[in-house]
């Protein structure tokens, strides 16, 4: 067996894993590990850097020491959690594992705060393209991001200014350190400005205004939404200027918004594809030129309990202001439009769904979307629904025709298509 054992955030190492030491013949775990746990003197050591030799180094001793082996993994909090637990049953098996989780660093972090945490995301930017961790912690108020290189407090702060209203950075530095661990609350222009030693254990962000929610029977995020293409009266709007729900519908489904995705709503209007994108977990960012428009976004983002960037401004023009979108929709543009969608589609990593009216803008639509590297699709939307009439009768009302149209990138071109 190879015998995993949790430790590093304030708790002793076990009985179990000191005897498991005191037989071991490998002990792996990053440098604090080893030093804290004072292996045998003839056992072999790995310190933790990159995975893959660290396994075939295991590999290598297991098939050398035969019976003999007795291998002991040290790791941080519970290694079942974002951690080697994966690597080491990818490699060996999970019935070569023999797993003894310590508290995950997720809870600690909580604990210190006195919060609960069932309600908690957690994302893992430790190797990863931090902009994942960045999109959720937009979208959703109570956070837990795994750091690393690259990925920690400062780089998650300024992902984070001016984009996701009032958020505090809970950074916990040194977990289960008696002598080194901090938790300090901070501002997002505060946490942007240091410099962060390593280790930072976690870092939490949350809206405090909703740091507690209702009672939970399901952990993790709320639950998605029971519905979605709501009907136009869940939203406030301008002259029946929004985009109809047998159209939203079809837009969601293209779409395809997710948590940790980025999706922008241009010519947002009411901001109701901004609005349903984000009750499906994404973050939005909803473009409107006018004041009132913008307004009116941001109550229908509070009347549905979600978050929206609303951004005042004329498409192309504010675009190189934002980050590079998953996903977007374009719901006006008039004159520019044929420039909005080239805009959009060269930094759009995933999908461009456009709505238009006219017959006239098809054309152009579909060649902005050919000459970012898309393969335009589209239907045209017609719809008539029922209706009362005197009587207890009922008719078709007859809704205005919309041509939808979309380009959706291959997943092998989906990562070189977005402009960095």
């Amino acid at each position: 067996m190879i015998r995993v054992f949790g430790t590093g955030t304030g708790a002793p190492l076990s009985p179990e894993a000191v005897h498991s030491l005191a037989g071991a013949t490998l002990v792996v775990g990053a440098r604090r590990h080893l030093d804290g746990a004072a292996p045998p003197p003839g056992a072999a050591r790995i310190v933790l850097g990159p995975l893959a030799p660290a396994l075939d180094r295991i590999a290598k001793h297991r098939a050398e020491a035969g019976d003999g082996a007795r291998v002991v993994v040290l790791a941080s909090g519970d290694p079942g959690f974002f951690g080697i637990v994966r690597a080491l049953a990818e490699r060996f098996g999970p019935a070569a594992l023999d797993v003894r989780p310590g508290a995950p660093s997720v809870a600690v972090a909580f604990a210190r705060l006195g919060l609960p945490w069932d309600d908690a995301v957690v994302v893992s930017a430790h190797g990863r393209d931090p902009r994942t961790a960045v999109n959720v912690c937009f979208a959703h108020p109570k956070v837990a991001v795994l750091t690393g290189p690259g990925a920690g407090p400062a780089e998650l702060a300024a992902g984070l200014l001016y984009r996701s209203g009032e958020r505090t950075l809970v950074v916990a530095t040194a977990l289960g350190d008696p002598e080194h661990e901090r938790v300090e609350r901070l501002t997002l222009r505060e946490a942007a400005d240091r410099e962060w030693p390593d280790p930072v254990s976690v870092v939490l962000c949350l809206d405090e205004s909703r740091a507690l929610s209702p009672v939970r029977t399901v952990a993790g995020p709320a639950a998605g939404p029971a519905g979605w293409a709501l009907d136009e009266a869940e939203f406030a709007h301008r002259d029946s200027m929004i985009t109809k729900f047998e159209v939203r519908a079809l837009a969601l489904a293209r779409l395809g918004p997710r948590t940790g995705d980025l999706v922008w709503d241009i010519g947002a209007g009411s901001g109701s594809v901004a609005v349903e994108c984000a009750r499906l977990g994404a973050a939005a960012v909803a473009v409107e030129k006018t004041a009132d428009g913008v307004e009116r976004i941001r109550a229908n983002a509070a009347a549905h309990g979600v978050h929206v960037r609303a951004v005042h401004g004329a498409a192309p023009t504010v675009l190189s202001d934002l980050a590079d979108p998953d996903a977007v929709f374009i719901g006006g543009g008039g004159r520019e439009l044929p420039a909005i969608v080239t805009a959009c589609a060269r930094r759009a990593r995933r999908a461009v769904v456009v709505a238009v009216a006219a017959l006239d803008r098809v054309p152009q639509v579909r060649a902005a979307l050919a000459a970012a590297g898309f393969a335009p699709e589209g239907v045209l939307l017609q719809s008539s629904r029922l209706a009362p009439l005197p009587g207890e009768v009922t008719r078709l009302a007859a809704a205005n025709p919309v041509f939808l149209l979309w380009g959706v990138r291959s997943p092998a071109g989906a990562s070189e298509g977005a402009v960095q």
